[in-house]
């Protein structure tokens, strides 16, 4: 299939465009700039010269493509779902994949699906309105398909680094927030790669949650990750309030207790997620 793909120079987008080249699909990217066309080049895909407010660009290579990947990370809501409308306008019935996040759903009683009721923290909240939008396109045809992906791991510039390296390292120790007890849904970000790549084939309107196997707490993520970082396992509790000051408001999202299925992706799309283990990765060198 011919992909035009955003946010190909990112984390996750270098990871999807590998699996998409793997798959033989012929990949278009956004690239705001030489680094990003460099990047997007040396993942596999052809550069498309751009940014998410030009909204004719993102238009007409939308509807040069059989599908979509919104992958960017926009400066605004506003910006995302203009940025949204202008692809899904260019790629008329063709595939429309959305990026949102398992966030939303906040603190999980038990384990939770896409059925879930949201409780966001406050920095996704602003995902709702954009994702009903999209999604809302299935009613006339469109096919629109959001994938929610869990914590991400693996590779380089992980999303978890974000917490484990802004508040640094306290005298030699990883930090967790309070007793360190709450559960993450983790995701590899090859494993979430194949799902982008499944998501093309998924039901018009439908939404897939991103997550692997076992929830581990926040503390055995930070033990792991203190081993990894050759630090012999050795952790420091610091307090919301501490995470709030050095983090913002994202230290809520991390402090979320979340546990979630991804049966749906599997069920629907064959999704078999590989890495099994994240204690296991993290703790590597």
């Amino acid at each position: 299939m011919r992909i035009f793909l955003t946010g190909g120079s990112g984390y996750i987008g270098r990871a999807t465009i590998a699996e998409l080249v793997r798959r033989g699909h012929v990949v278009q990217a956004l690239a705001r700039g030489e680094q990003s066309a460099q990047a997007v080049t040396g993942a596999g895909a052809a550069a498309v010269r751009g940014s998410l407010t030009d909204l004719d660009v993102l238009n007409h290579a939308a509807a040069g493509a059989e599908a979509v990947i919104h992958l960017a990370q926009a400066d605004s809501p506003e910006m995302d779902l203009a940025a949204a409308e202008a692809m899904q306008d260019g790629a008329g019935a063709g595939a429309y994949v959305h990026t949102g996040g398992s966030w939303v759903y906040g603190d999980t009683d038990g384990v939770a699906d896409e059925t879930a009721p949201w409780n966001p923290p406050s920095v996704v909240a602003w995902r709702r309105p954009v994702e009903d939008a999209v999604l809302a396109r299935a009613a006339d045809g469109a096919r629109p398909v959001i994938v929610q992906p869990g914590l991400l791991y693996g590779g380089d510039n992980r999303l978890i680094d974000h917490f484990f390296i802004t508040p640094g390292k306290l005298n030699g120790a990883i930090p967790y927030i309070g007793n360190g007890a709450n559960r993450w849904a983790l995701v590899h970000v090859d494993d979430v790669a194949t799902l982008y790549a499944a998501a093309i084939s998924g039901k018009a309107g439908s939404v897939y949650i991103g997550v692997g196997e076992g929830h581990p707490t926040m503390k055995q993520v930070a033990e792991a990750a203190a081993r990894g970082a050759g630090l012999e396992g050795k952790t420091a509790s610091i307090t919301i309030e501490q995470a709030r000051a050095q983090m913002g408001p994202v230290a809520d999202a991390f402090a979320l207790d979340q546990r979630l299925s991804a049966a749906k992706a599997r069920r629907e799309l064959g999704w078999a997620p590989t890495h099994a283990d994240p204690l296991a990765d993290l703790s590597c060198r």
